[in-house]
C-alpha cells in the first residue's frame, strides 16, 4: 500500500488527519497466523474474541450475533458465531474448513488461518500452517496437552514455524488454577523442546470471558506474562529467509519470437536474488550470464524473491519449463531423494505405487520407492517399514523419479523442498512433502 502525500498548505484539517492514518496504516506490518487444536478446544471463540476485541468487527454483523445467541438462549454473545460460516459448520457446531480472517491493531495487521480441529482434517491444518509465520495452538485446560496437541505441533515443526503460542483455553473452568496450567506448561514446554520449536510460548485464557485474549485478566494475579494479542504483535515478522538463500528460478515457460531472435525464460524468483551480469547455473553443468531482466514494468537491472520476470542469457541454450536456473550453490540432481510427507486423500499409497512428482515448475514419474517409517503421534512409536499410508499420515519414505531432479532440503518455509504427489491416471493431490526427514532425529520425545 502506497502512503498518500500531506500537503499542509492545501489538505484540510480532516484530510490532513485521514491521511496521516493512511500513512500509518501502510506503514503496518502484516503477520500471518493459523489457529489450531482439537475439536471443542474453543478456537472458533477464540477467533471471535480477537475479531471483537480488536473492533473488527461490523456493526450489523455483531447486531446479528447479538439476536442469534439471544435466540439460542445463550448468555451474552456466542462469539464463535463470527467465524463458523459455512452451513455445516453451524449445524454441528465445529469448524471443518480453513477459514482466512482479516483482523488490525494500532500496531499491526495480520491474516489468520482458522484451521479443524477433527483429525481426518489434519490436512487442512497443513495447508493453514503452510502459510503462516505464527501458530495459536488451543487446549482446554480440563484435557491438557492431548494427540492433538502434539500432531498440530509436530506440523508446525515439519513446516519451520519458529513462534508456537499455547493458549490454554477454559481457564475459567479450573477456578483460574495455576497449578493447573504449570502442568500443562512443563507438558508442551517438553514437546516443544523436543521438537526444536525456537519459540514456544504459554498463555492462560478464556477466550469466552476475554482473559488474556486480548486483555489482561483481573482473576490471574499469579500470571504476569503477555496477552496472546501483545505476543502477537510484538513477534518479530519472519522476513527475508528465502532472501538469503542461492538463486532459485523455476523456468515456467520460454519466450521465443523469431522476428527479432527474442529468447527468454519466464517465471518467479523463489529465492535469492539476481542481477544482470551475474553468472548463473544450468542443467548438466553448463554456465552463462544474465543479459536482461525483463518485467512487466519494462526491464530492470535486478530482481528478487517473489518477483515474476524473464531472464535473458549470454548464450542461446536449449531449455524447458520444469528446468532450474540457478545460483553457484545449485542443487546436484538426483534420482532418488528422502522425504516427508502428509497424507491428503483417501488412497492407501504403497511401496511401489506409480505417481507423479510435482517439484516447482517441473512434473516428472516417479514411484514411491519404500515407506520406511509412519509417525505414531500419539503412542510415540512409529510403524517401522509399514505396508503402506493414507489419509493425515505422516511418514518417511524414499522417492525415485524417471528423470534427474535437482532437489534440495526443504528450507524457508517452502521456497525450496516443497513438492507434491499426483496420481498419475486421476491428477488427484495425494501428498504434500518436503525433501528430507525433517523429524528422524527430533521424534524420540
Amino acid at each position: 500500500m502506497t502512503a498518500p502525500t500531506l500537503n499542509p498548505d492545501t489538505d484540510t484539517p480532516a484530510a490532513q488527519t485521514a491521511k496521516t492514518t493512511a500513512a500509518k496504516i501502510a506503514q503496518r506490518e502484516t503477520l500471518r497466523l493459523c489457529t489450531a487444536g482439537s475439536v471443542d478446544d474453543g478456537k472458533s471463540t477464540f477467533v471471535g474474541r480477537l475479531l471483537h476485541d480488536t473492533k473488527s468487527v461490523l456493526a450489523d454483523t455483531l447486531a446479528s450475533v447479538e439476536r442469534t445467541s439471544a435466540d439460542r438462549g445463550f448468555e451474552g454473545l456466542d462469539l464463535s458465531l463470527l467465524v463458523d460460516g459455512l452451513r455445516a459448520e453451524r449445524e454441528q457446531g465445529i469448524t471443518i474448513d480453513v477459514a482466512y480472517r482479516y483482523f488490525a491493531t494500532d500496531k499491526r495487521t495480520f491474516i489468520l488461518a482458522d484451521t479443524p480441529g477433527h483429525v481426518q482434517y489434519t490436512r487442512n491444518t497443513v495447508t493453514g500452517v503452510s502459510t503462516s509465520q505464527v501458530v495459536v495452538l488451543l487446549v482446554d485446560s480440563r484435557h491438557g496437552v492431548v494427540e492433538q496437541t502434539r500432531r498440530h505441533l509436530s506440523v508446525a515443526a515439519l513446516l519451520g514455524v519458529k513462534t508456537v503460542i499455547l493458549a490454554v483455553n477454559k481457564i475459567d473452568l479450573v477456578d483460574y488454577s495455576q497449578e493447573v496450567f504449570q502442568q500443562i506448561e512443563k507438558d508442551f514446554t517438553e514437546l516443544a523442546t523436543a521438537l526444536r520449536i525456537a519459540d514456544a510460548r504459554v498463555v492462560p485464557i478464556s477466550a469466552l470471558k476475554g482473559d488474556n485474549v486480548a486483555e489482561r485478566s483481573t482473576n490471574m494475579d499469579w500470571y504476569t506474562g503477555p496477552t496472546v494479542l501483545e505476543i502477537l504483535e510484538t513477534v518479530e515478522v519472519a522476513r527475508g529467509r528465502a532472501n538469503d538463500l542461492g538463486f532459485r528460478f523455476p523456468i515456467q515457460t520460454v519466450i521465443r519470437e523469431h522476428a527479432t531472435d527474442y529468447r527468454g525464460y519466464a517465471g518467479t524468483i523463489a529465492a535469492g536474488s539476481i542481477a544482470v551480469g551475474d553468472t548463473v547455473y544450468l542443467p548438466e553443468g553448463r554456465t552463462t550470464e544474465v543479459t536482461h531482466i525483463d518485467s512487466a514494468d519494462g526491464p530492470q537491472q535486478s530482481a528478487a524473491v517473489g518477483d515474476a520476470v524473464v531472464l535473458r542469457l549470454a548464450h542461446e541454450i536449449d531449455l524447458i519449463r520444469g528446468e532450474l536456473i540457478a545460483g553457484a550453490d545449485r542443487p546436484e540432481a538426483v534420482r532418488s531423494f528422502n522425504a516427508t510427507v502428509v497424507g491428503l486423500t483417501d488412497r492407501e499409497l504403497r511401496p511401489g505405487a506409480p505417481v507423479k512428482v510435482r517439484y516447482g515448475t517441473s512434473l516428472e514419474r516417479g514411484r514411491i520407492a519404500a515407506i520406511e517409517r509412519v509417525l505414531d503421534i500419539d503412542g510415540r512409536n512409529d510403524d517401522e517399514a509399514p505396508e503402506s499410508y493414507g489419509l493425515n499420515d505422516i511418514a518417511h519414505v524414499r522417492i525415485d523419479v524417471a528423470s534427474e531432479l535437482p532437489v534440495e532440503d526443504y528450507a524457508a518455509r517452502g521456497a525450496v523442498g516443497s513438492f507434491l504427489l499426483i496420481d498419475q491416471s486421476s491428477g488427484d493431490t495425494l501428498a504434500a512433502g518436503l525433501v528430507g526427514h525433517r523429524l528422524r532425529d527430533t521424534w524420540d520425545i
